[in-house]
C-alpha cells in the first residue's frame, strides 16, 4: 500500500465537516501517511489544506464533478494515491464513480452529521456499495447508519474524532487570564458561564438564555456572567436572523448587562481559561467536539443528554440536563456556579478523560488502522 489517501470535500461552506481534513492531515504525516485534497476552486476548504501544508487539486464545481473524474483519476495515477476519503454524502457521487472506473481503489465515507433518513434506493444501494467502510463518529450515528445504510454491520465502524490537548492546558497567568474576563465583560469574583459553538438553530442558545434568566431569579446571590462565543455573520457560519431573535430575548429579559457576545474568535483554548463553566446545549450532537475541547482545558462542563454528548460526558466529568429544559439547565449552573472545589474535581477528570479516550493521536491511528486494513472490501 502507497499509505496515500486523497481527501474530498466539495463543500463551499465552513463547519466541523469541512475543517476536518485539514485538521488531521499533520497527524497523518506524523504517523506517516501523505495526505492530498479535492475541493471546490476559491472554497475556504481549499484554503484550509493550504494551511495545512497541502496544495488541493480543485474544480470549479460541485456540479461539474463527475465531468472531472478522467481528471482526478490522472491525479491519482501520477501520485500513486490508492485511497479516497469522502467526508459530504453528495461526494460519494464521484468517489463511487471512481471506484468503479478503477476497482483497486479504496472508499472511505466519514459520516459527520448524522444520517436522518433510510437510503435504501437504487442509486443509494450503489454509491454506498462501493463504499469500502464507512465510520461513523459516535456510537449515537452508527445506530442511526445501522437502520439507514445499505451496508452490513462489518464495514459501518465508530471511530470517535479527536483533539490534541495540549493546547488546551492552562497556559496564562494570573494577570492575563483576569485581563482577558475584563475584555470579555466578566465582572471581579463572578462565575463565566460560557457557550462556545455557530450561533445557529439547534445549539441551544436560546435554552442557555432561559436557563440564565431563570438562574437570575431562583440564585439572585450567585455572581455569574455569560459569554457567549462564536461568529455573528453568515460569512461565519452563523444564522444572522437566529443572532437578531437571541439579542432581542436577551433585551426583554433584562440581561444585557449580564451577557457578552465575543463574536468569532481564534483562541478559543485562551477563552476557556476565562470560564469556569462550559455549557453544549445542542439538541443532537453527532460527536459534540466542543465538548471535548472544554474537557482538555479542565473546565466544568454542562452538556444535553441527548445525540452523543453522553457518551462523552457522565457524572464524574461533568452534568448532562435534558437539551429544552431551561429549569434543569438552570439548576445545573447553580450547582456548579456555587461549588468551586466541585468544578475543580470535575474538570480534572474531563481532561483524563480526553487524554486517554478522544486524543487526535488515537484518532488517527485508528484511522490508518481502516485505510490498511483488508477486510471488508468493496461488494455485499
Amino acid at each position: 500500500m502507497s499509505h496515500k489517501v486523497l481527501h474530498i470535500c466539495l463543500s463551499s461552506g465552513w463547519g466541523g465537516l469541512e475543517m476536518y481534513p485539514s485538521r488531521i492531515i499533520p497527524e497523518l504525516a506524523r504517523q506517516g501517511w501523505q495526505a492530498h485534497g479535492l475541493a471546490l476552486a476559491g472554497s475556504r476548504v481549499a484554503e484550509s489544506f493550504r494551511e495545512a501544508g497541502v496544495e488541493p487539486l480543485t474544480l470549479a464545481s460541485k456540479g461539474r464533478a463527475l465531468l472531472a473524474a478522467g481528471r482526478v483519476l490522472a491525479y491519482l495515477k501520477a501520485h500513486g494515491i490508492g485511497v479516497l476519503h469522502c467526508h459530504k454524502s453528495s461526494d460519494l457521487r464521484l468517489g463511487a464513480l471512481l471506484v468503479t472506473l478503477r476497482p483497486s481503489l479504496r472508499l472511505f465515507f466519514t459520516d459527520h452529521m448524522g444520517v436522518t433518513r433510510p437510503k435504501k434506493d437504487p442509486y443509494h444501494r450503489w454509491a454506498y456499495g462501493k463504499v469500502t467502510r464507512l465510520l461513523s463518529i459516535s456510537e449515537a450515528t452508527r445506530a442511526r447508519n445501522l437502520a439507514a445504510f445499505p451496508l452490513p454491520a462489518e464495514r459501518i465502524r465508530r471511530l470517535y474524532l479527536g483533539i490534541d490537548p495540549a493546547p488546551y492546558a492552562p497556559c496564562l497567568d494570573e494577570e492575563a487570564r483576569l485581563a482577558l474576563r475584563r475584555e470579555l465583560g466578566v465582572p471581579e469574583g463572578a462565575v463565566a458561564i460560557g457557550l462556545p459553538g455557530r450561533l445557529t438553530p439547534g445549539k441551544g442558545q436560546e435554552v442557555w438564555v432561559e436557563a440564565l434568566a431563570r438562574l437570575a431569579e431562583a440564585r439572585p446571590e450567585l455572581a455569574w456572567h455569560g459569554v457567549l462565543i462564536g461568529g455573528l455573520t453568515a460569512q461565519e457560519g452563523s444564522d444572522e436572523a437566529h443572532v437578531a431573535a437571541l439579542r432581542e430575548r436577551i433585551k426583554a429579559l433584562g440581561l444585557e448587562a449580564r451577557i457578552t457576545f465575543t463574536g468569532f474568535r481564534r483562541d478559543l483554548p485562551r477563552l476557556f481559561e476565562a470560564l469556569e463553566v462550559v455549557c453544549v446545549p445542542s439538541r443532537n450532537e453527532a460527536f459534540g467536539l466542543t465538548v471535548i475541547e472544554a474537557m482538555a482545558a479542565g473546565r466544568a462542563v454542562i452538556g444535553s443528554d441527548s445525540g452523543a454528548i453522553p457518551e462523552l460526558l457522565d457524572g464524574e466529568t461533568g452534568r448532562l440536563a435534558p437539551a429544552e429544559d431551561a429549569t434543569a439547565w438552570a439548576a445545573a449552573m447553580a450547582e456548579l456556579a456555587g461549588d468551586a472545589e466541585l468544578r475543580r474535581r470535575l474538570g480534572a477528570a474531563a481532561r483524563r478523560r480526553v487524554e486517554e479516550d478522544f486524543t487526535l493521536a488515537a484518532h488517527v491511528a485508528s484511522l490508518i488502522e481502516e485505510y490498511e486494513s483488508q477486510q471488508g472490501e468493496k461488494g455485499e
